[in-house]
């Protein structure tokens, strides 16, 4: 007695482990959900793709330079710096405003239309400044 309600595969079907289509053992991808039924090939070298950033100025291009010819990888405070700084900025300014993220939106859009022309991070702090200054 079957244990499924769901059709078992056929003699030329698999199922996906993912998803649990059946389909023809033919296609190397699922296709309900995309994901590829083979494991990569073991002859191809396994090379890993390095993240190069962008380097601001001369110092940065030989430090840049060193890591490369030294192998050592960036530190993720220097490849996301700015991101971490507006994760914090935005955390903090949620736990100032009790959580409300709409209130902290409408700061960052008050900021926006007065300096339109700068960033998120930018916006953020001013308006950590400015509810800083206004509850005091």
């Amino acid at each position: 007695m079957p244990t499924s309600i769901d059709p078992l595969p056929g003699e030329n079907e698999i199922e996906c482990g993912r998803c649990g289509a059946i389909f023809s053992i033919e296609f190397t991808r699922c296709p309900k959900c995309g994901v590829s039924l083979y494991e990569p090939d073991d002859s191809q070298d396994n090379q890993t793709r390095s993240f190069t950033p962008h380097p601001a100025g001369f110092s940065a291009r030989m430090q840049d330079l060193w890591r490369r010819l030294t192998g050592k990888p960036h530190p993720a405070e220097e490849l996301f710096n700015q991101s971490l700084q507006q994760a914090a900025l935005t955390n903090d300014l949620l736990r100032k405003l009790g959580g409300d993220r709409a209130v902290l939106e409408r700061l960052v859009a008050f900021e926006r239309q007065r300096l339109p022309q700068s960033t998120r991070l930018v916006w953020l702090q001013n308006a950590v400044r400015r509810w800083e200054k206004d509850n005091e």
